[in-house]
Parts: structure tokens; sequence; C-alpha cells
């Protein structure tokens, strides 16, 4: 495995683990928080959030076409969002030849779901709903673990 994807999969791997501790914990009316009349709700962030990875993980697989999957349930929607991360771990694990620029790749809705994950914890915080901020830095991320249970029960770099 190259140096690109091996860090590619530690960019997947910190997304997950970003993504898991925004989503977790969140009261039953989160979902539908609305901040202001032209935000998306937290539901309808991580439904876009979702069509983005899912995409992402096409495109490493070859050719790869927007589809626009709406919100349901908050439950689903978070298992769609480390479904797809799991299928692009994956890609990129796997020795399957990769046609899409990496860099390329990663700058569009790779990224674009990176933003929206810190636009979930923006809205816990206004929804009166926050979660524990944390040293990242020091979290356990490994490349590989893509799903919901993220942080150690121990987590020692929480603070308030």
């Amino acid at each position: 495995m190259n140096e690109t994807r091996r860090f590619l999969r530690h960019a997947t791997a910190t997304l997950a683990y970003r993504g898991a501790k925004a989503m977790r914990g969140v009261p039953p009316e989160f979902a539908h928080f609305e901040a202001g009349p032209t935000t998306r709700t937290p539901l309808q962030i991580l439904a876009h959030i979702g069509d983005l990875l899912e995409v992402s993980a096409a495109r490493l697989r070859g050719p790869a076409q927007w589809k626009e999957v709406p919100p349901d349930t908050w439950e689903r929607q978070v298992a769609r969002f480390h479904s797809a991360l799991a299928a692009i771990d994956e890609a990129l694990a796997s020795d399957a030849p990769i046609d899409v620029s990496l860099e390329r790749w990663y700058q569009g809705p790779f990224a674009d779901a990176l933003t929206h994950v810190g636009q979930l914890t923006m809205l816990r915080r206004l929804s009166g709903a926050p979660m524990k901020g944390e040293a990242y830095f020091y979290a356990q991320i490994e490349a590989g673990r893509t799903g919901p249970d993220q942080i150690p029960a121990d987590a020692k770099y929480e603070f308030d």
C-alpha cells in the first residue's frame, strides 16, 4: 500500500471518529433542530454527508454519479455514514487500481464531509446539546476503524 492510500485510510478513520462523536448521544429532537430559516437541520446535513461519502466510495471503484437520498431517520443516516466510510476504507486498503486522482478525490466530496461534521458539532452547541471537547491529537484513531464505537470509555483527553 502506498503512502497516499495509507494517509487517506487514516483520514477516513479520523472522519469516522469525529463523526461518531458528533452523532452519539444526541437528544431525539436534535435531528430536526432549526438554527435559522435558511439552514439545514442536522438530519438533512447528515443525509447530505451520506450522499457525499457514497459518491466518494463509488469514485474509488470507477465512474460515479451523484445520488441524493432523502433524509429518513437519524439512526439510518448514522448507519449509512459508517457504511460508506467502511466502503471507502475497503477500496483504499485493496490493491485494486483507483482511476481517480486521490488528491482531487480528497479535496472534493470527502473534505466536504469533514466540513459538515463540524456543522453538526456547532449545531449541537446551538441546540443546547453540546458534546465534550477533546484534544484530538491524542485520540486513538486507527486506519480501518470506521464504525460507530470510536471513543474508548476511558478517553483521557475530553473536556467540558
